[in-house]
């Protein structure tokens, strides 16, 4: 049975392969969706949310997924970060001189709309999924958006050294007795990391998604505690980090479900070759403390496709997966991922060092980066377009 033939087939499930293959159909592009089975638990919740900048919104936008998506997403208008000893650095949108620095979107919502997304799409045709036979197709290029986990990259030698932290990140949503006003708010505390993101569910104006980076045996500890108990340790934390917070913050109270699940860095050793590219969690991870996993993720989707588009204006006798085409997308990523992922990582270390000069001097360079404009406009550009 002959094969037939595609442009790209897209190996993944999540987000970042279904945005890569509706962008890619959308430019005209014959896409095979080789759609790999969900990394989820099934019948579980999930109660992910996610921080977006403005280059995956725009991304969004031109996929036609953002309309929906923003019903049902709280925009972030101020960030108000402290650490450990008084130490304190605030982000506001009118500062930058934008709407919004964020908006906290629900991770299962925008799959669920991409995934609608999919069913309408040109030129995507759904296929099994790669196997260590390889493509189930014939394609010039084999974009691979499979997840930290990938199968795929491992059977193409390509190594992903994992440093894990020892850490878990924990992640519920709340409902709080004080209105957000469309503040994130964050705490360094050794060891962990604490961060309220305000959230539109199940209030409007008064929910927020918890992300809270701790070590394992204090998330398993986390996870065995009923909801009152739970409530009660995270009250406990923000007071115990910045007694002024609760009184703005209110009382919080679940309302879902909570999840953990370990936390690593990485980087893939190569992310591309002859005829394949890795994109998303399959080809680097970061800490979670700056909402950057997934922006990487869609801006890797957004570069790749502005390459391949460039190339075939350019150069129409290459083909999608030409190596030399690969490189330039490899090479556009590089610095941006790699340099996120040394600000996450020195940052954890940093704040998880216990000894009393080290944690002096952080609080100090926090309060010095607040007081120092256009250092601190550097930072949040970046985290704007990465």
């Amino acid at each position: 049975m002959t094969k037939t033939a595609f442009d790209v087939c897209v190996s993944g499930s999540g987000a970042v392969a279904m945005s890569l293959a509706l962008a890619l159909s959308a430019d005209g592009w014959r896409v095979a969706w080789a759609k790999a089975p969900a990394s989820g638990k099934p019948g579980q919740p999930d109660v992910r949310t996610y921080a977006l900048n403005a280059r995956a919104i725009n991304l969004l936008e031109r996929l036609r997924v953002w309309p929906a998506l923003k019903a049902s997403s709280a925009a972030v208008l101020e960030m108000d970060v402290r650490g450990d000893e008084g130490g304190a650095l605030s982000f506001s949108a009118w500062q930058q001189c934008v709407r919004e620095l964020a908006w906290i979107v629900d991770a299962a919502e925008l799959e669920r709309l991409l995934g609608e997304a999919m069913r309408f799409a040109p030129r995507v045709e759904v296929v099994p999924p790669v196997t260590e036979q390889g493509s189930p197709v014939d394609a010039s290029l084999l974009a691979i958006c499979e997840g930290k986990f990938s199968g795929t990259r491992s059977s193409l030698g390509v190594s992903f050294a994992r440093q894990e932290y020892g850490h878990w990140g924990v992640a519920a949503r709340l409902k709080a007795t004080q209105p957000h006003h469309g503040v994130a708010r964050q705490w360094f505390r050794s060891p962990d990391i604490l961060a309220l993101l305000p959230f539109n569910q199940p209030d409007p104006v008064a929910s927020y998604g918890l992300v809270w980076s701790v070590p394992q045996a204090r998330a398993e500890h986390l996870l065995s505690l009923n909801p009152s108990e739970f409530e009660q340790e995270l009250q406990d934390a923000i007071l115990l980090s910045d007694a002024s917070a609760p009184a703005k913050v209110g009382q919080l109270s679940l309302t879902s479900p909570v999840a953990a699940w370990p936390l690593a860095l990485a980087q893939a050793s190569r992310w591309t070759g002859p005829g394949w590219v890795l994109l998303g969690d399959a080809a680097h991870l970061v800490h979670p403390l700056a909402g950057q996993g997934l922006n990487l993720g869609l801006a890797d989707v957004d570069t790749l496709v502005t390459v391949l588009k460039q190339a075939r204006a350019d150069e129409p006798w290459r083909s999608p997966g030409d190596e030399r085409t690969l490189r330039r997308y490899a090479r556009q990523r590089e610095w941006p991922t790699k340099a996120m992922a040394g600000l996450t990582d020195g940052l954890l270390h940093l704040f998880a060092d216990e000894r009393a000069p080290v944690r002096d001097l952080r609080n100090a360079g926090m309060s010095l980066v607040q007081r120092l404009g256009p250092v601190k406009n550097w930072l949040i550009g970046r985290a704007l377009d990465n």
